[in-house]
């Protein structure tokens, strides 16, 4: 987990998208405010139209809004693809 992490989070900054090192656990929570997209938005886009899953934050709560998250307990090779599909989205 931490090989998927260590690559998950610096790839989503780097596309512009404010993500955290979590200190345990195997999901993200990911800011996607610089979108301006809601996260339900950004969530039902990205499944739709680009086959990637996440939640949107506003599912945890009224604090969850402008974030979705995602989990990495998965291959490396489909967080890559993942990854690929996002910056796709966001192009």
């Amino acid at each position: 987990y931490r090989k998927r992490r260590d690559y998950l989070v610096p790839a989503l900054n780097a596309l512009g998208l404010p993500t955290r090192m979590p200190k345990g656990a195997f999901y993200l929570f990911v800011d996607i405010r610089p979108t301006g997209l809601s996260d339900e938005a950004f969530a039902l886009k990205l499944l739709k139209e680009h086959g990637v899953a996440c939640v949107p934050g506003s599912a945890f709560g009224a604090c969850g809004a402008g974030f979705v998250r995602l989990s990495y307990a998965t291959s490396l090779e489909k967080i890559k693809l993942a990854v690929a599909r996002i910056a796709e989205m966001l192009s």
